[in-house]
């Protein structure tokens, strides 16, 4: 069996479950588990049959919380890869064809970008675009949960939002190279629109790799998303990620071994690497068969 047909199967395992029981997961992931009491602290139970993953210090179910955890990381990262895709596409296709100034201020642009350190762009596009997201929200829900849900979509905006750098780059290279083909000279002397050419001639051959890059981007915006919110500035208590879930369980890393109560960290770190590890092999699979040397090598 391939790389790519692992990584295919390996993600099926693990993301199908975390979506086909978000409606439970959704209704038990800050519930104590059965015979617990609310709030208690200190209260952890190691796994079980009744309990595979064990439960926390507030005896929440550390199965249910991975389950939502990893729907939350997934959304985030499918999100903001294909945020980043269309910023990306868009801006080095249009880069790509135009050329001249219009190339050169709009690479300029992506040169600075580039420049300045990620997790900073993405705490003032986090601060910046908080106010009026939460606004949004509260239009359509009420109490915490508008709260909440705006700390996740403002991430996934703020991760997407400087994610579409690279993107940008190979995309506009890829488009000069083709702007001086013969079809391409072909649609001009027709008298085809710039925007048409683009989008009819140009685009769908850039497919294997805006596929391979949005593919391979997906996994960079999930391990971003655990990075921030490792660091507390991410999805937000109590919803779960699998980073804030990693976050939770490295205070057991200072414990005596006698007393460490290993699952807090082993299940989360377990589920992010597989999963991390899955669309990378994916991502690699696609980019060997979409490469166009790949028949002239053979």
């Amino acid at each position: 069996m391939s790389s790519g047909w692992i990584g295919a199967v390996l993600l099926l395992l693990i993301a199908v479950p975390c979506f086909v029981t978000l409606p439970w997961s959704v209704q038990y992931f800050d519930e104590p588990v059965k015979g617990g009491v609310t709030g208690v602290m200190d209260v952890v139970r190691p796994p079980s049959l009744a309990e595979p993953f064990g439960s926390d210090e507030l005896e929440r179910s550390l199965l249910w919380r991975s389950l939502l955890g990893g729907v939350i990381s997934l959304g985030i990262g499918m999100s903001a890869a294909t945020i980043a895709g269309l910023i990306g596409v868009s801006w080095g296709a249009i880069a790509g064809y135009a050329g001249g100034r219009v190339d050169s201020v709009m690479m300029r642009v992506v040169d600075v970008m580039l420049s300045l350190p990620y997790v900073l762009l993405v705490v003032l596009l986090n601060i910046a675009l908080q106010p009026a997201v939460h606004a949004g929200l509260e239009i359509m829900l009420a109490g915490d949960m508008a709260k909440l849900l705006a700390d996740v979509v403002t991430l996934l905006l703020a991760i997407g939002g400087v994610s579409w750098l690279t993107m940008a780059r190979v995309v506009r290279g890829q488009v000069l190279s083709l702007r001086s083909q013969p079809f391409i000279e072909a649609a001009r002397a027709l008298g085809v629109s710039p925007l048409r050419i683009v989008a009819v001639h140009v685009l769908p051959n850039l497919v294997g790799v805006i596929v391979v890059y949005m593919t391979l981007t997906v996994p960079i915006a999930i391990l971003q998303e655990s990075f921030l919110s490792f660091l507390g500035i991410g999805v937000q208590a109590p919803l779960p990620s699998w980073g804030n879930l990693a976050n939770d369980g490295v205070t057991q890393l200072v414990r005596p071994l006698g007393q460490m109560q290993w699952w807090l960290i082993l299940f989360p770190c377990a589920l992010l690497g597989l999963t991390l590890m899955a669309l990378n092999f994916l991502g690699d699979a696609l980019r060997d068969k979409f490469d166009p040397k790949r028949d002239v090598k053979s």
